[in-house]
């Protein structure tokens, strides 16, 4: 069986071929293989012994086998990380108020809609079209699989694409209640199709000049991001803060009616936060596919520790960040109010920070080191956030301090923390290891070359992006429409409801006394 598993890439791909063919056929995998050896075999020869046929016909079914569950398992974690899409959806409506929660919905509806189309066209083959692992020659972007014309993994292509999918959704939260329609479609095929395959390209492809297992890596090292805190979250997350920075704040949120500065910003509770709290745990859940599910295979040597490992340490880094969140804000509130109180919504948050800043270390710290991370990134959510709204930077579901702040801390963690042991085991190789394992510091200086790249990357192409859609005036709603919701502007509804007029009918006097006020 040992050997079955060690000679099991070398063997796999001529046998999966045949076994295919053999099966679609009707035959079972036993009498395929067994069909195989005859043909690859003369009966008469002294090579076709007994215990020679054995091995042969263990080894055979042991590879199908192998490949079975690796195609199973990867689409059960694809599964996961699109299950994550409704994650977002309940987070993002219970954020919201009730008269924007329809136009929210259909936002991230949208979002997995237009990531699979543009990753489908474009996305996929800028990101992984024509990889090689023996080619040395770099690229910016792919150039071939448009389409998906000659990709023979499609497994791969939806596993990427429930990543991309992930990256878009980031930003819908963000800018909730005042964004158009328009202009939402317009980044989530921009961004998917786009900006985020050149960073999975430079960081995941072996053509890639960031990629850790190209030919020749950057400094012999190359930047290790095993799941994301870098390509998915910081793509996001970045990008997010461009956005929300462009469009401006809720009307009311940080100014008045004249435009003048509020002394104290005003709060803009969400409607549920039972649906937030299910949110949160629906995208813990479906963390779990997104970490282990980059490992890609399962039945690979070494790849049961290191899914194990990926596994315990996003678990530890979640409550770790919760728990830290939480204290945080209590101490917070209690010298600044005078009496502390636990906020949900710091914790919830905090959750999903330490989550975020474990996906690009989880496959290659040790336990302890999580717990660490997961620590630091609560705290840093925390610190994040009240400093937006110092600078009275709107962000509705603080989806800048979970993910850009935490993909930056994640990303360089790992230059700090990761096991040399630990790289060996989910890489193959070992170029240099974090700071506090070890290492000589060349591996935290590719993390940071690789954090500098993606928040460059994304602001040369989005900034302009979403000045182009505010001159175009495509970006933000208008003020008529913001107050009295978005779901009046751009979905069918019998009544509406607003915070300061009360329930109306939508051609009721009081909606249409308000519009011609504010237009």
């Amino acid at each position: 069986i040992m050997y079955m598993q060690v000679d099991h890439h070398n063997h796999s791909r001529q046998t999966s071929a045949t076994m295919s063919r053999a099966v679609a056929s009707g035959a079972t995998v036993y009498e395929a293989c067994k069909a195989m050896y005859v043909d690859a075999h003369d009966a008469s020869s002294p090579s076709s012994s007994q215990s020679h046929e054995m091995e042969y016909m263990l080894r055979c079914v042991g590879t199908s086998n192998a490949k079975s569950i690796d195609v199973f398992f990867l689409i059960y974690a694809s599964s996961l990380v699109f299950f994550m899409q409704a994650g977002f959806a309940m987070l993002c409506a219970g954020c919201v108020q009730l008269k924007n929660v329809q136009n929210s919905m259909l936002k991230n509806l949208l979002d997995a809609c237009g990531a699979a189309l543009g990753f489908y066209s474009l996305g996929y083959a800028f990101a992984y079209g024509g990889m090689d692992y023996a080619d040395p020659n770099k690229t910016f972007v792919g150039t071939t699989n448009f389409f998906l014309v000659g990709v023979e993994d499609l497994l791969f292509w939806l596993f990427q694409f429930a990543f991309a999918a992930s990256s878009a959704t980031i930003v819908a939260g963000t800018l909730a209640e005042r964004c158009q329609m328009a202009a939402y479609l317009c980044y989530s095929l921009t961004l998917t199709g786009f900006v985020y395959p050149v960073v999975a390209h430079s960081v995941w492809s072996p053509q890639g000049f960031l990629n850790a297992e190209a030919v020749n890596p950057l400094w012999g090292v190359g930047v290790l991001d095993f799941a994301g805190s870098m390509v998915v979250h910081l793509t996001g997350g970045a990008t997010a803060l461009i956005a929300t920075y462009l469009l401006g704040p809720r009307r009311g949120r940080f100014y008045d009616h004249r435009g003048d500065p509020l002394e104290v910003p005003k709060e803009f509770p969400g409607h549920s936060q039972a649906l937030q709290m299910l949110g949160a745990f629906i995208l813990w859940f479906g963390w779990y596919g997104f970490n282990t599910g980059s490992a890609l295979s399962i039945t690979s040597p070494h790849q049961v520790q290191v899914v194990s490992l990926v596994a315990v340490n996003t678990t530890l880094a979640a409550a770790s960040a919760c728990v830290a969140a939480l204290g945080a804000s209590y101490v917070h509130s209690e010298r600044t109010m005078g009496e502390g109180t636990f906020s949900l919504t710091y914790a919830m948050n905090g959750t999903l920070g330490g989550l975020v800043s474990i996906t690009g270390a989880c496959g290659t710290v040790e336990p302890w080191a999580a717990v660490i991370i997961g620590f630091a990134a609560g705290m840093l959510y925390l610190a994040t956030s009240k400093l937006l709204v110092r600078l009275r930077i709107d962000d509705a579901v603080d989806a800048v301090p979970v993910h850009m702040t935490n993909g930056i801390w994640g990303s360089i963690a790992v230059g700090l923390f990761a096991s040399p042991d630990r790289i060996e085991l989910a890489y193959g190789e070992v170029g240099d290891s974090g700071v506090f394992a070890g290492g000589n510091g060349t591996l935290l200086g590719c993390q940071c070359v690789g954090v500098l790249f993606v928040i460059g990357w994304v602001t040369l192409i989005m900034f302009p992006f979403f000045c182009l859609l505010n001159y175009m005036g495509w970006l933000r709603a208008s003020a008529s429409d913001e107050v009295e919701g978005l779901d009046s502007r751009y979905h069918s509804s019998s009544t509406k409801f607003d915070t300061q007029v009360g329930p109306t009918s939508h051609y009721g006097q009081n909606n249409l006394r308000l519009r011609r006020t504010l237009d």
